[in-house]
């Protein structure tokens, strides 16, 4: 049986010895999207509310734009280039390269699909071209303390300077022209909402995009309360392949759903009673979690950058400052209409075909809504700062590169751990146990088809691998998956634990090891996963009411 190590995961594909596709192939690609129209009601909206989400998406193109950048430096180029071509082939290829923003494919290990192009960039254009990863460790090695923070942060990029000499320079400076035009319709904004902490976001966020300072920002984010729920910003660092270290831009311009963020609002109340009692050492639980950890259940009208490429989001837990975390919280934001159209069009489908026929009836949208929601939760739970050798640090820090699909792991199995534990104190309803992990089983082949190059399904091949190893999971003679009811929590539970200690230790061998081991795909797997091809990956969003209010 040949199983991909990690390292062959995240190796991507050479263009020379690409395949590349033609246009029908391109097509076929593209059909792995189910298209799905994201229209929200905004009938409840004042005039000025809807002129502010106007201007929101406004800005979300900026960073849509920003973000190509960002991913990789001859994307501008190639986007013209491409754009240039009115070909049948060529408009093949503009759609599949904005799907992927950027010419590989997210979903075929990084496969390059346009002649002429390098192998995906491990480092994307957040580091000098020709520069190695060890030249750059080695230089912010030595670097006094302030500036090596300065340097590994998250909102600068490292350049050569005239003299060819490493240098870290500020996200203010680096996207200078766009950050201002993106902080100009913030500004606009905030002048036009009648919703104070809105408008407060707002401001300081264009503060922050001038500045490089987004803790302020952060905090108004978190104490946002308004019926218009915006992100934006520099976020997440999965595309920093290098040190994970790098903050990607992105947008996300939704509208809250009262009732439903109402219903929701008792789990935040949960969070300190489940980090007392995750599966791990007594002492390294925090025993005072950030005072806020907002829900708030939106529909997303627009998505941009680092939101928008690939397979869509399904929810967030932000921001990623651990300081932020620590004295604040984090909030977590469910999109509910993205949901919706994701168990719909994919996971439905793929429960029919990989699923014993007994547990096929048990797949359920309840389940799925609230273990994502768990997800995001837990998150914001287990080891964040750490003390490694008398160092004070960070489990991202330490873990670099492998932090992403071990992070991921870790939310999902204990995010199950942390259902289980409601359900059986009876803050959700126990009839939640017989949909749970089938759901979830069936949401695993779903993660799996993101590609195991990137960190959800990377992260997924662990975990099915463990359940699979410990009799949680059967795989069953017809080829189809039954969940063990009564093997699933404890295998769970000890997947669990074993990634909370690597985490707790900030031991990055471990989790190169416990991926490389365990992140592999049987033959069952693989031939489940054959049988899925015809069925959607993911969805892809046409913006209806987004196009309506900013009209291109």
């Amino acid at each position: 049986m040949r199983t991909l190590s990690l390292a062959a995961l995240l190796l991507p594909a050479a263009a020379a010895a690409a395949d590349f596709p033609d246009a029908a192939a391109l097509k076929r690609l593209e059909a792995q999207y189910a298209p799905v129209d994201l229209r929200v009601d905004l009938s409840g909206l004042p005039s000025s509310e809807r002129r502010v989400l106007g201007k929101l998406v406004e800005a979300s193109r900026i960073v849509d734009a920003l973000f190509l950048r960002q991913a990789w430096a001859g994307n501008e180029a190639l986007l013209l280039q491409l754009s240039g071509d009115p070909g049948p082939l060529g408009r093949a290829r503009l759609a599949y390269f904005l799907r992927n923003k950027g010419p590989w494919d997210r979903l075929d290990h990084a496969r390059p699909f346009i002649p002429g192009v390098p192998p995906r960039p491990a480092a994307a254009n957040f580091y000098p071209a020709g520069a190695s990863r060890a030249e750059v460790e080695a230089w912010m090695k030595s670097l006094p303390e302030a500036e090596r923070e300065r340097a590994g942060g998250f909102f600068s990029v490292i350049r050569r300077d005239a003299a060819g000499k490493l240098a870290a320079v500020p996200y203010g400076l680096e996207y200078q022209g766009e950050l201002a035009e993106a902080a100009r319709l913030l500004r606009e904004a905030a002048a036009l909402t009648a919703a104070p902490t809105l408008r407060t976001f707002l401001e300081k966020r264009a503060e922050a995009f001038l500045g490089d300072d987004y803790r302020a920002s952060d905090v108004a984010w978190m104490e946002l309360d308004a019926a218009v729920e915006p992100t934006i910003g520099p976020y997440e660092t999965y595309e920093d392949g290098w040190f994970g270290a790098k903050a990607a831009f992105e947008a996300f311009i939704c509208l809250r759903d009262d009732a439903e963020t109402s219903k929701l609002r008792r789990f935040s109340g949960e969070l300190q009673d489940i980090e007392d009692h995750l599966p791990e050492d007594d002492a390294l639980k925090n025993p005072r979690l950030g005072a806020l950890a907002p829900i708030r259940v939106v529909n997303e009208i627009f998505a941009a950058g680092d939101g928008n490429h690939g397979v869509q989001t399904a929810a967030y837990n932000l921001p990623n400052d651990e300081w932020v975390v620590r004295e604040k919280g984090s909030k977590r934001v469910m999109l509910k209409n993205v949901q919706e159209a994701k168990f719909r069009k994919v996971l439905l489908p793929i429960a029919r075909r990989v699923l014993a026929p007994a547990d096929r009836g048990r797949v359920a949208f309840d389940a799925f809504f609230t273990h994502i929601l768990m997800h995001e939760l837990v998150h914001g739970l287990g080891p964040h700062g750490i003390n490694v050798q008398g160092r004070t640090t960070t489990v991202r820090q330490e873990l670099t590169d492998v932090y992403a699909p071990l992070e991921e792991a870790k939310a999902d199995v204990a995010g199950l751990f942390a259902l289980q534990r409601l359900i059986d104190r009876g803050v959700v309803d126990r009839a939640m146990e017989r949909t749970l992990y089938v759901t979830f089983l069936a949401s695993a082949f779903r993660s799996l088809r993101f590609g195991i190059a990137e960190a959800h399904g990377l992260g997924m091949a662990l975990q099915l691998e463990w359940l699979l190893d410990r009799g949680g999971v059967v795989a069953r003679p017809d080829g189809t998956f039954a969940v063990a009811d009564g093997k699933v929590k404890e295998a769970v539970t000890s997947l669990a634990r074993e990634i909370l200690a690597i985490q707790a230790r900030g031991d990055r061998q471990a989790a190169k090891d416990l991926l490389e081991r365990m992140a592999v795909l049987r033959p069952p797997v693989k031939a489940a996963l054959e049988r899925l091809r015809d069925v959607p990956v993911d969805v892809a969003p046409r913006f209806v009411t987004a196009d309506e209010l900013a009209p291109r």
